[in-house]
């Protein structure tokens, strides 16, 4: 292998020109604005808050992980929007941290800065992650952090590194099922260069796969003992029709590889102009360059192989991004040249300038739903409903039962104390939900709250909901909702409290 950049200490230039200062930064304010802006949650916030009420191998269709850190940080911060922000917006930094590691093993500050800061020019991670995601923020730290360890293993072997590296495998299989493919297609592509199979293959190697299986194990125990339940939602969004031909499966797939890629390579010729094309691949590594093209080109071969052999039609950019988000590193180590090109400076400020407009736009983000006519989960006056329920009688320590479970989740937030629940799918039974918290809430000496909200709840929810308890009049609450435009109708609630002295 040609001798590539090792990591230096930053330049003794001022702390705001730090890459380092303005992570901190911006991830300090995404946290204030997220906390600032409403108290209610989104919908894998929602997710969370329900799901760390108790600790399990697994949660639905979704590994663990990450329910286990939001878990770790609410026993220190409580269910809160800010223990949900904390989380989020330090793994999202962690991510770019890890990416700019990994790019220092190849170029120098300012290209490791492009290579890490040009995934926010990616929507599923730039703007989508801070929008409302979880699992994907995780699965893109770890990805990164592969990369990373693997490029040091590839300059020098080390078995603390192989050790390492099978730690971050087996975390990120935790963190996304979806993490298995990198993984595969990191390991093939690796061992086809010359070079970095001789790496991977030196002292020490064995770490790797020791580690990684001894961190995946118990969960892959639960996991064969709970496949449908892992694997049923993950198929259904994945939209699997034989039938429908091949068309509407690769057209997904370019949409999905275009909303990752495009405005990134879109800003980066605008920035770089002729000099993009013009300048010659001469890469920082030949046999990283090697590496790179062959892991992209078997991402690229497996997705194709989702669509041709298993009927995939349906590609979310979320799901693409993790697979992807090496490609800006990719394309700066092959033309390293670029980094001391005079335009790069324009790229620097497009990187700022949009890191910008991120942050204020997830500001303003329910003002726009409200200025649309629509509502968002954000939208939902959350401080003034529980008040509402305090006042209407419910001790914030009965069983809540909520109609979706961002009405639960919005809930737990208000009320920490209580255990919150959604019972809303017709296909699981909502008559049997309810009636076994009504079982556990007596048995417990607690009350049962029943709450629905007007603009997200199953057709006949408490007709079902009412058919196995006590039977309680359905009473209302009409609160305004916040940042909306004038005329817009106010949020409609729903509400059974029964009260421990009246078990349902």
């Amino acid at each position: 292998m040609t001798a590539t950049t090792a990591p230096r200490a930053f330049s003794s230039s001022p702390v705001w020109a730090h890459p380092l200062f303005w992570l901190v930064f911006f991830t300090l304010a995404h946290i204030a604005v997220r906390v600032a802006v409403s108290p209610s949650v989104k919908w894998d916030e929602a997710e969370q808050i329900l799901w760390t009420q108790q600790l399990s191998m697994g949660y639905g269709s979704q590994p663990p992980l990450y329910t286990w850190l939001q878990w770790l940080v609410n026993q220190v911060l409580g269910p809160t929007v800010l223990s949900l922000s904390v989380l989020k917006h330090s793994l999202l930094a962690l991510t770019y941290a890890f990416m700019y590691l990994a790019a220092r093993e190849l170029l120098d500050e300012r290209g490791a800065f492009w290579a890490s800061a040009s995934m926010l020019l990616m929507p599923p991670l730039g703007w989508y992650s801070v929008r409302d995601q979880t699992h994907t923020v995780l699965v893109a730290a770890m990805v990164c952090a592969a990369w990373w360890l693997l490029l040091r293993i590839v300059r020098k072997p080390r078995s603390l590194d192989f050790a390492l590296l099978g730690l971050v495998c087996g975390l990120g299989m935790l963190a996304k099922y979806s993490f298995a493919l990198v993984a595969v297609a990191m390991l093939v592509a690796a061992l086809s260069v010359r070079t970095t199979r001789s790496a991977l293959l030196s002292h020490g190697w064995w770490w790797a796969p020791i580690v990684g299986l001894l961190v995946v194990l118990p969960h892959a125990v639960w996991l064969f003992s709970h496949l449908h339940v892992a694997t049923a939602e993950t198929i259904q969004k994945m939209n699997i029709q034989p039938e429908a031909g091949w068309g509407q499966g690769f057209l997904s797939l370019v949409e999905g590889v275009a909303g990752s890629l495009l405005l990134w390579i879109l800003i980066a010729l605008w920035a770089f102009r002729a000099n993009w094309w013009r300048t010659p691949v001469t890469p920082a590594s030949p046999a990283m360059h090697q590496m790179f093209m062959r892991f992209l080109l078997l991402i690229m071969l497996a997705l194709a192989g989702m669509v041709l052999f298993a009927g995939v039609t349906n590609f979310k950019g979320r799901w693409i991004l993790p697979l992807l988000c090496v490609a800006p590193l990719a394309a700066f180590a092959a033309r390293p040249q670029l980094q001391q090109d005079p335009r790069g400076g324009r790229y620097s400020v497009t990187i700022f300038v949009m890191a910008v407009i991120i942050l204020v736009s997830a500001g303003l983000r329910p003002w726009f739903s409200g200025l649309r006519g629509g509502v968002d989960e954000l939208n939902h006056p959350a401080v003034e409903l529980a008040q509402e329920l305090s006042k209407m009688g419910y001790d914030g320590l009965g069983t809540i039962v909520a109609s979706d479970h961002m009405l639960g989740g919005m809930l737990r937030v208000r009320f920490p104390q209580a255990f919150v629940d959604a019972c809303r799918s017709p296909e699981i039974g909502i008559p049997q939900c309810v009636a076994d918290h009504a079982e556990r809430s007596r048995r417990a000496g607690k009350g049962l709250l029943l709450v629905s909200r007007a603009d997200r709840i199953a057709p006949g929810w408490w007709e079902q909901a009412l058919s196995r308890v006590a039977p309680q009049p359905v009473r209302s609450i009409d609160l305004p909702f916040h940042r909306v435009r004038e005329g817009t109708p106010f949020a409609h609630y729903s509400y059974v409290w029964y009260p421990p002295a009246k078990q349902p």
